[in-house]
C-alpha cells in the first residue's frame, strides 16, 4: 500500500508542476501588458513603470515563471511585503495576496459541500439500498420515478423556487448567508440549510439512481449468486458481497463531483449570492485580474488531483486487486 501511494503522489506532484507551466504560459500568451491591467484606468506611463518593477513584470519571462513556481514552495517578496509559502501572486485589482483571498472564500464553499454531501449521501445512498432490496415493488417504482424526475431539475432553477416559497412568500426562513461554525454552529446550519436542501435535491436523485443500478448489477454476479446458493441470508449477501462491489463506480462519481464543489460551486455561490472560491473565479475572469484567476485554476487543480489519489486508495481498499495495477 505503501508503494502504491508513493506512486499515487509523485504522479501527483509532477502533473501539479506540468498544470502550473501549462497555466502560467497560457496567461502570458495574452497581448496584453499586465502593468496596464493591474494600473487600471487612467494610468500614466510612469505608474505602468512602477507596477511593472514592483511585480517583477521587467524580467524576462522564465525567470518570471521560476520565481512564481519558486514562490509557491518558499514564498516571494514584493514591493508591498513578503508573500508567504505558498505564494500565488498579488491580486491585480484588490492588492492582496491570492492565496490569502482564496483561503478567505474557502470555508463557505467548504461549508457548502461538506454540508451536501452529508445529506446527499445518507439520503441517496439509502434510497438506492432500498429500492434494489425491493426491485420490483411500489417501492421501488415510487423511488425510481421520485429520482428520475428530481434528476432533471437543476440548481438554478430549483433553488429560485425554494428563495420564493420559504424566503419571500412564507418567511419561515432567511436569505442564506455564511457564518462561521466556530463562532455560531447553529447560525452555520440554518444560514446554508437552503443551498444544502437544493443542492441534496439534485445529487439525491442521482445517486439513488447510481446506486440501485450498480447493486442491482452486483445482484447477478457469479459470487454473488453462488453466496446465496451456498444457503447465506439475503441481507449478509446483499451487504456483504453486492454493496462492496457496487462501491467502486459510486467512489469515482463521488471523486469527480466532490472535486468540483470543493473546486468552486460557481452556479450555487451564484444562485443564492455566496461569496465563495466558485463567484471568486468568476469575478476574477471579468475584472481580468490575472494572478487571481491563476491562483483560483492551480487551487482547483490541487484539490482535483488529491481527491483523485483518495479515490485511488479507496479503490485498493475496497478491490486489493488495483494495488497491483
Amino acid at each position: 500500500m505503501l508503494q502504491f501511494l508513493i506512486r499515487r503522489l509523485t504522479g501527483a506532484v509532477v502533473i501539479m508542476f506540468l498544470i502550473g507551466a501549462f497555466t502560467f504560459f497560457l496567461f502570458y500568451t495574452i497581448p496584453q501588458d499586465f502593468a496596464e491591467l493591474a494600473c487600471g484606468k487612467n494610468c500614466t506611463p510612469e505608474n505602468i513603470a512602477v507596477i511593472r518593477e514592483n511585480l517583477g513584470l521587467d524580467k524576462p519571462i522564465t525567470t518570471q515563471f521560476w520565481e512564481f513556481m519558486g514562490g509557491i514552495l518558499t514564498g516571494r517578496d514584493f514591493a508591498t511585503g513578503h508573500c508567504a509559502a505558498p505564494c500565488l501572486g498579488m491580486s491585480f485589482e484588490s492588492r492582496e495576496f491570492v492565496w490569502d483571498s482564496i483561503i478567505d472564500r474557502f470555508p463557505l464553499t467548504l461549508s457548502l459541500t461538506v454540508g451536501g454531501l452529508i445529506i446527499f449521501l445518507i439520503l441517496g445512498l439509502g434510497a438506492g439500498l432500498l429500492a434494489a432490496w425491493k426491485r420490483g415493488t411500489v417501492i421501488d417504482k415510487a423511488v425510481s420515478g421520485a429520482s428520475m424526475v428530481l434528476s432533471s431539475f437543476q440548481i438554478y432553477f430549483l433553488g429560485p423556487i425554494v428563495l420564493g416559497i420559504f424566503v419571500y412568500t412564507t418567511g419561515w426562513l432567511e436569505n442564506p448567508k455564511y457564518v462561521p461554525f466556530t463562532e455560531d454552529p447553529a447560525g452555520w446550519v440554518v444560514g446554508l440549510l437552503i443551498p444544502w436542501a437544493v443542492m441534496a435535491t439534485i445529487f439525491t436523485a442521482q445517486y439513488t439512481r447510481m446506486a440501485r443500478s450498480t447493486m442491482i448489477e452486483q445482484l447477478q454476479e457469479e459470487h454473488v449468486r453462488t453466496a446465496r446458493a451456498k444457503g447465506m441470508k439475503k441481507s449478509y449477501v446483499f451487504f456483504r458481497y453486492a454493496w462492496r462491489g457496487s462501491l467502486t463506480p459510486i467512489v469515482t462519481i463521488l471523486g469527480m463531483d466532490l472535486s468540483g464543489l470543493l473546486a468552486g460551486a460557481v452556479v450555487t455561490e451564484y444562485t443564492f449570492d455566496l461569496a465563495g472560491i466558485g463567484r471568486l473565479a468568476v469575478n476574477s475572469s471579468l475584472s481580468k485580474d490575472l494572478p487571481l484567476t491563476m491562483g483560483v485554476m492551480l487551487f482547483g487543480a490541487f484539490f482535483i488531483l488529491i481527491l483523485n489519489i483518495i479515490v485511488d486508495l479507496a479503490y485498493a481498499y475496497i478491490d486489493p486487486r488495483v494495488r497491483l495495477a
